[in-house]
């Protein structure tokens, strides 16, 4: 009765407008059951839930990788990471022979980085922590496991991860040059990663250096098996990515030299 009696006054004065506060069409009377924010998603609501938990994941993958583009202005001192297994034993040619390599990168100015644990890792860690003054430049990038392995008593600076992954784009991010002595499984996704990354060019100017004959007959391996004409997997180029060598002189001229480039790019800036 009371809303044909407001219709009715609207007709009666054309320019009036009348707000219908108290008599909402049925469509608009039809209460929403949920109250207080209207975006929400329900855990009841499966798709929904994991496609916003995706989203809000890449989201934070985004903002990780903008961080990870901060670099300080000027760097004193250049960083090689030792890659290698866990393994070899102390007092083998392996283990001396890696632990010499670290020493005399230290004394070139280098920063040492390892996987923090035992073998080669350690080994390259004691190179470093064997020259004079230079603990703090001996560093150990770890990932928990549940089965190995204490942190090596040589390490002067220590980073922790949970993850592989996490792990891994820290070594990444952290380099300037790249070695990979002897090693396993988890040695070779470190250089895969390292190469994949230098081949679709990501990483600019940091040499990837693999010392002995498992590693070259590897890049041989690759080379034969992923240039056949008109099925090829790679491009040559890609194989000229990594630096096979077989002695540490061969190795610390590598490094030396780029490292002179690195320090000259430094003074630029």
């Amino acid at each position: 009765m009371r809303a044909a009696q407001l219709r009715a006054r609207s007709a009666r004065f054309p320019g009036c407008c009348v707000l219908n506060f108290f008599y909402p069409d049925s469509n608009m009377s039809q209460q929403k059951s949920s109250f207080g924010q209207s975006d929400i998603v329900r855990l009841s609501d499966e798709d929904a839930a994991v496609e916003l938990l995706e989203r809000a994941v890449t989201g934070l993958w985004e903002v990780v990788n903008d961080l990870t583009r901060f670099r300080r202005t000027t760097r004193q001192n250049y960083r090689v990471t030792i890659f290698g297994s866990a393994r070899i034993k102390p007092g083998t040619t392996a283990y001396d022979g890696v632990k010499q390599l670290a020493a005399e990168l230290t004394r070139m100015g280098c920063d040492i980085i390892s996987g923090g644990g035992p073998g080669l890792m350690q080994a390259a860690n004691e190179g470093a922590h064997s020259v004079e003054k230079a603990t703090h430049r001996s560093v150990g990038i770890r990932v928990e496991l549940p089965f190995e392995q204490d942190v090596n008593p040589f390490v002067g600076q220590m980073y922790e991860h949970g993850t592989f992954f996490s792990r891994l784009r820290h070594f990444m991010i952290a380099s300037d040059a790249f070695v990979v002595v002897p090693g396993g499984i988890g040695t070779l996704l470190e250089l895969s990663l390292a190469w994949q990354l230098l081949q679709v060019r990501k990483l600019y100017n940091t040499p990837l250096i693999v010392v002995g004959k498992m590693w070259a007959e590897l890049v041989e391996w690759g080379r034969r098996s992923m240039l056949h004409k008109g099925n090829e997997l790679a491009s040559e180029i890609d194989f000229s990515i990594p630096h096979c060598v077989n002695t540490i002189d061969q190795c610390v001229a590598l490094i030396r030299e780029n490292r002179a480039a690195w320090l000259a790019a430094q003074a630029t800036k």
